[in-house]
């Protein structure tokens, strides 16, 4: 099945979750910013929760699709398409994305997935070395995607509890856990709000606020960073390291985003806010467990409602 790509959005690439096991190389896990909203489509179509699909930013595109098939979109709000169940489109039918009313990125999944090459591992696309997805790049108008040719369907019609998503919000408080030099800054981190600017991108979310002031202005060695990652450059505004991240850096590391709250900076827009909340290591081991268990009972759900 072909995917005809009327009018390509902005910043509509392809996506997995990420490249595994290459970061001692220098390659950073890229794929889904909002890794949560990539799985649940997945699953929401009868795919692997890894299959290709894709992320588009502030406005989605205008596809056609050359035979039947079912999508599923989640993550922002774009208006078009129903989050968060299955939608069964007709051959010929154009599905057009606007302006996101919420959040900032949009995920589409297709049932079968998207069929770009594997590099290194996975199908997404790292744009600053213009690997993966397709020819490495974002899509262009006139672009066409390939997926596999599949007849899936659901036993009903229903939409998911989205109790068991990421609490989205323009606003949110994001939990952290302390970073390697947290004990070398003032409290302001946590006290304080912070605008996103205009600055930010898929390697890191770039927040405004009052200046987080480190006590040492000694160096430091350039140490391993992983999307989560707060830093603090000289200027003292945090960065917040997301999908694309370097591997190692050499700003201070004053804090972690918990994995479970990655979803909720991923959806920030400039101009939005957010505030940072301390919890401890095991309570953010205890998230990630819950998160997983809804997972697991969403997949058993959807067994059950798939044929």
């Amino acid at each position: 099945m072909a995917i005809t790509v009327i009018r390509a959005g902005m910043l509509t690439t392809v996506q997995d979750l990420g490249r595994r096991g290459h970061r001692a190389a220098g390659v950073p896990l890229g794929g889904a910013m909002d890794a949560m909203a990539l799985r649940v489509v997945n699953l929401l179509v009868g795919n692997a929760e890894d299959a290709a699909a894709l992320e588009f930013t502030l406005t989605g595109p205008e596809l056609v699709f050359t035979a039947d098939t079912t999508i599923a979109m989640g993550g922002g709000d774009f208006g078009a398409v129903p989050r968060w169940q299955p939608v069964r489109v007709r051959a010929g039918e154009r599905v057009k994305f606007g302006a996101a009313r919420t959040g900032c990125r949009g995920y589409l999944a297709v049932a079968g997935g998207l069929d770009v090459p594997v590099v290194l591992g996975g199908r997404g696309t790292y744009l600053r070395a213009a690997l993966g997805g397709l020819e490495g790049r974002a899509l262009r108008d006139g672009d066409e995607l390939r997926a596999a040719a599949v007849s899936r369907q659901m036993v009903d019609r229903w939409h998911l509890d989205e109790r068991m998503l990421p609490s989205y919000s323009a606003a949110p408080t994001v939990r952290i856990v302390r970073g390697a030099q947290a004990g070398e800054f003032d409290g302001a981190l946590t006290t304080a709000g912070f605008k996103v600017t205009s600055k930010s991108d898929r390697m890191g979310v770039r927040l405004a606020g009052p200046a987080v002031v480190r006590r040492d202005a000694g160096e430091l060695v350039s140490a391993t960073v992983a999307p989560g990652t707060v830093q603090v450059p000289p200027d003292g505004q945090p960065i917040v390291l997301m999908a694309d991240a370097q591997t190692i850096g050499g700003y201070p590391q004053i804090a972690h985003v918990i994995s479970v709250d990655l979803p909720l900076v991923a959806q920030l827009k400039p101009g939005d806010t957010l505030r940072f909340r301390e919890v401890t290591l095991e309570a953010a081991h205890q998230l990630i467990l819950d998160r997983a268990r809804a997972l697991a009972l969403l997949r058993e759900g959807l067994a059950e409602k798939m044929r």
